[in-house]
């Protein structure tokens, strides 16, 4: 939304225009993917030992052009910076960056990589969409809450059932979760669990058939279901912005060839 400024304002308006313009937003981006890639390089002995001290002043200079680009925006919008999540996001991670990043503080040089969550507050759709995820965590929460009680009492069930000749697996609850938790994900549940297991407890299987029915099948799939529901109103939502601006163009386009109309007829008037 393009702000109003006062005639004394002239700097701030073009400091404005300057952060917000799409060149220098790409240019944050490759800033951003590049730093990702000197990461991700940082891994490698044989290239720190022959490209090390290029890797640490780059990484210096990229500091310092996120330090000025949160004091450019900061001027720009003033107190309304601070009223943005994103915004106070970006400078959190500037701030996390000016930590030391010796031995004693060595946590802050791992968490150097999340400077590349900036990606996502700088691409729009990446931010509208993590905005959207962020909308559903409520009901997220209500279905993992409810799978927490299958798994609870599931796991104390199949620690009274198994837990005598099973120990490895289901001898106490944190264990029986554990395992659990595998047979959700499918991971070897049948060859390496449930048949073991059905050789000393035949009907076993009256068990660990209705959990993944309930749990794999049903609950994942809830979880699914409202992933993609908001996925869809992400795209409605797109369709009728589009829809929107282009029934505005429509509008204006009508009112000018009405004017041009209405001047076409005065000039025969006249003649």
């Amino acid at each position: 939304m393009k702000r109003l400024f006062t005639q004394g304002n002239i700097m701030q308006e073009k400091i404005y225009n300057l952060v917000e313009s799409s060149k220098f937003k790409n240019f944050i981006l490759g800033i951003i993917l590049i730093n990702g890639l000197t990461m991700g390089l940082e891994t490698y002995e044989s290239v720190m030992e022959a490209y090390g001290p290029y890797f640490i002043v780059f990484e210096k200079l990229v500091i310092l052009i996120f330090i000025v680009e949160i004091i450019l925006r900061i001027y720009a919008h003033r107190i309304s910076f601070f009223k943005d999540g994103w915004n106070l996001f970006d400078l959190i991670i500037v701030l996390v960056s000016l930590a030391p990043a010796n031995e004693s503080f060595e946590i802050f040089r791992i968490l150097r990589v999340f400077r590349l969550f900036r990606i996502i507050t700088v691409a729009p759709q990446m931010r509208k969409i993590v905005t959207a995820l962020i909308s559903i965590v409520p009901g997220m929460a209500s279905i993992a809450g409810l799978m927490s009680i299958l798994f609870y009492i599931s796991a104390i069930i199949a620690s009274q059932l198994f837990g005598e000749q099973f120990p490895q697996w289901f001898g106490d609850l944190s264990s029986s979760l554990y395992t659990l938790f595998q047979v959700m994900t499918l991971e070897s549940w049948s060859m390496g669990i449930a048949r073991p297991i059905m050789e000393v407890y035949p009907y076993a299987w009256m068990f660990f058939i209705p959990f993944i029915f309930i749990v794999t099948f049903i609950m994942i799939n809830l979880i699914v279901a409202v992933v993609v529901d908001v996925m869809n109103n992400i795209d409605d939502d797109r369709i009728e912005e589009t829809s929107t601006k282009e029934i505005s163009e429509i509008e204006s386009l009508r009112q000018e060839i009405l004017e041009l109309k209405d001047l076409i007829k005065t000039n025969i008037v006249q003649k």
